[in-house]
């Protein structure tokens, strides 16, 4: 991005931005030559508002920038511009490693909402009394916390543990409420990331914090607790590609337990041919044993799960339930939802 081209990129980043202080930063941060320079120092993948806005408050967190924490904390954007245009000229050099190491995560267990449902009916098919979970694209994990949520449907459940301090409702759309059919035991959690972040390591969790807008209290309210009920149950984390990974992440599965592999709008960043090679590897890893795939993905960006006559790009997401046994699979759209979880209709059984 040259100069100017940058600076129009944080200027409408401030201007239509959900955050008033980021949006104050933003704005402050397109009129300085001196602040776009720096950021400039930064890998042009690497110069965007989300990562740089980020790794300055990843800074401040960590009591390397106390002029922007204090700034944040007392929700000044005033001085919070100031204090970023200064952090990013005083520390430079930080702020690019911190943008270079890290990539900016929305993770939420908004998505249980729609994955509980969907392991459960995995599991119910095949009379699994346990499933081992493992997640591709886990970033920090949160949906192998997915039994250890409680959500509340406007029209069916509610699901999972009534005592979590994470609490999800979801509003179900069509006539079809969702089955009150709970998770069985959960043996296993594994999730697979090219860049997994593990919720108890303090840097780890600090950068999951800096994503979070610093007046975004709610969020950050619901953050702390989605890290706290993660790190109670930890997943193994495996680094690297999923179909290189699929295979040892199945082989620590019990072997009395259904393995469910699940994927939440992981897919699309995959080549289509990609994608293909993991749902083959999938069928290949059922030979020997009885395997579930339950997926959250984009219409028509999921290999083998019907489309149902949708448009692709049309403001929803599929979720589809897939059986493997053998040469034997079974594979459907168990319903349609939307916003990332927040509205789901139930298809399964219809």
């Amino acid at each position: 991005m040259p100069g100017r081209a940058l600076a129009e990129v944080y200027r409408r980043f401030g201007e239509v931005g959900t955050s008033a202080l980021h949006g104050r930063v933003a704005v402050a941060v397109s009129r300085s030559a001196e602040a776009l320079r720096a950021i400039e120092a930064a890998p042009a993948r690497k110069r965007s508002p989300a990562v740089i806005l980020a790794a300055l408050h990843d800074l401040a967190l960590a009591g390397r920038a106390p002029a922007l924490a204090a700034a944040y904390a007392a929700g000044d954007g005033d001085a919070a511009a100031d204090a970023a245009i200064d952090t990013l000229l005083g520390l430079t050099d930080s702020v690019v490693a911190v943008a270079v190491r890290r990539s900016p995560r929305t993770d939420e267990t908004g998505r249980c909402a729609v994955l509980y449902p969907a392991i459960a009916e995995a599991a119910r098919r095949v009379g699994a009394s346990a499933v081992g979970l493992v997640d591709v694209g886990c970033g920090a994990g949160f949906n192998l916390a997915v039994d250890r949520v409680g959500i509340t449907y406007d029209r069916g459940g509610p699901l999972g543990d009534p005592s979590s301090p994470v609490r999800l409702t979801c509003s179900v759309v069509g006539d079809r409420p969702v089955p009150v059919v709970a998770v069985p035991r959960v043996a296993a959690r594994i999730g697979i990331d090219r860049d997994p972040l593990d919720v108890t390591d303090p840097r780890d969790a600090r950068w999951l914090r800096a994503c979070v807008p610093p007046d975004h209290a709610e969020r950050r309210a619901r953050l702390d607790a989605e890290i706290a009920v993660t790190a109670a149950a930890p997943p193994l984390l495996l680094r690297g590609d999923a179909v290189d990974l699929v295979p040892d992440a199945l082989a620590r599965v019990p072997a009395d337990t259904l393995p469910v592999v699940t994927t939440t709008w992981a897919l699309s960043s995959l080549t289509p041919e990609h994608r293909l090679r993991f749902v083959h590897r999938l069928h290949d890893l059922a030979a020997d044993r009885v395997v579930a795939w339950v997926s959250a993905e984009g219409v028509g960006v999921a290999p083998s799960v019907p489309t149902l006559g949708d448009r692709p790009a049309s403001g929803h997401s599929l979720v589809g339930l897939a059986v493997c046994d053998g040469s034997a699979r079974h594979v459907e759209v168990v319903g349609r939802c939307w916003s990332r979880g927040r509205l789901l209709a139930w298809l399964a059984g219809s």
